[in-house]
């Protein structure tokens, strides 16, 4: 008999991909794909970027991260993540695409999937993860900055992580922190909105941005002492929280070196950020930030990670797409070992 899946591909929609992943342990796994990227068993190159306007002037950009991981869960694909910034205004997510898993042995792709979910999930575990790692202590006060999809995936799961943290909401779309707040109370959670960003940050032990800005507009002098900060959108702190950050982490700096758009990069590009192993030029003038480390390093014990209680910590994730391909491949694993999702021919 014709074995069905060398013709046919396993499509999983977004709501078989939430009911999937409401079975695996997501934290997990970007925990394991971290340590295997530290370790040299993963294969991560350049994303793609394309940019562009909508009709109406709006930005839109499309991203493909492909990845593979070659440690005790192999996995290989890629993501294709697509968003423009009016959706939200049309009432439409901003993010939406698509992930494929691809078969080691014949190269075909098996599965394809919603891609936005899992992305959100993975940046979300990554920050859960970030502040079992990084964070000073139980935190008492979590600031959420950006009321999309992704900052509501965050609160989500940091509650999990910390019930009974109060969480501070702020958006600069008026009425949109207000109402994740509401969503969030009726469930029980402590939640309030504020109308500034400085509120959303002051008395916080753990910070988290997960806006569109390309402008910075936060500074050192707004964090508490020992605070970490999650900067998931990549633009929002000034260059003086990177400087002054007693531990700077990245996920990856080669992705973060190549970029020409976000901060780090920016800094780099200007000279006043280099690499973990990168030494800085001869001349006058001050020296330059150095990167610490990789959170995959701290996780494997290559970097001891925070050092006092009072340390700021920056943690900057440029997103790697073999997160993503790691938890499509578990999805894909765990939907046919169950008989969830469809198949289409190829």
């Amino acid at each position: 008999m014709t074995d069905e899946r060398l013709d046919t591909l396993c499509y999983l929609p977004r709501r078989d991909v939430v009911r999937v992943c409401a079975e695996l342990d997501v934290v997990g796994s970007v925990t394991r794909t971290l340590i295997d990227h530290a370790e040299g068993r993963t294969t991560l190159p350049e994303e793609a970027y394309l940019p562009w306007q909508t009709s109406d002037g709006a930005f839109a950009r499309s991203l493909t991260l492909p990845g593979a991981v070659w440690g005790e869960r192999p996995a290989l694909g890629a993501k294709v993540i697509n968003s423009s910034l009016a959706n939200p205004g049309r009432g439409l997510p901003r993010a939406q695409g698509l992930t494929l898993v691809f078969d080691r042995e014949r190269a075909h792709p098996v599965a394809l999937m919603e891609a936005a979910y899992i992305s959100a999930l993975r940046t979300s575990a990554y920050t859960v993860l970030s502040a079992r790692t990084l964070a000073a202590a139980e935190p008492g006060r979590i600031g959420v900055l950006g009321c999309g999809a992704l900052g509501e995936q965050h609160v989500r799961l940091l509650a999990q992580e910390y019930p009974g943290t109060e969480f501070v909401l702020f958006d600069a779309v008026e009425g949109r922190a207000p109402a994740l707040a509401g969503r969030f109370a009726a469930d029980g959670l402590a939640v309030r909105a504020v109308s500034r960003a400085r509120d959303a940050v002051d008395g916080c032990a753990i910070v988290v941005t997960t806006t569109t800005t390309t402008t910075g507009y936060l500074p050192e002098a707004w964090l508490s002492p020992g605070a970490l900060v999650a900067h998931v959108s990549l633009d929002d702190v000034l260059p003086d929280v990177v400087h002054r950050a007693g531990l700077l982490v990245v996920d990856d700096w080669g992705l973060i070196k190549a970029d020409d758009r976000r901060l780090l990069g920016r800094m780099y590009r200007s000279g006043e950020l280099l690499g973990p192993d990168e030494a800085a030029p001869p001349g006058p003038g001050p020296a330059p930030r150095v990167v610490d480390a990789s959170l995959g390093e701290i996780l494997s014990g290559r970097h001891p990670g925070r050092r006092t209680p009072e340390q700021t910590v920056l943690s900057n994730p440029f997103g790697m797409g073999v997160l993503d391909v790691a938890i499509a491949a578990a999805v894909h694993e765990y939907a046919a070992l169950h008989g969830i999702g469809m198949r289409l021919p190829v």
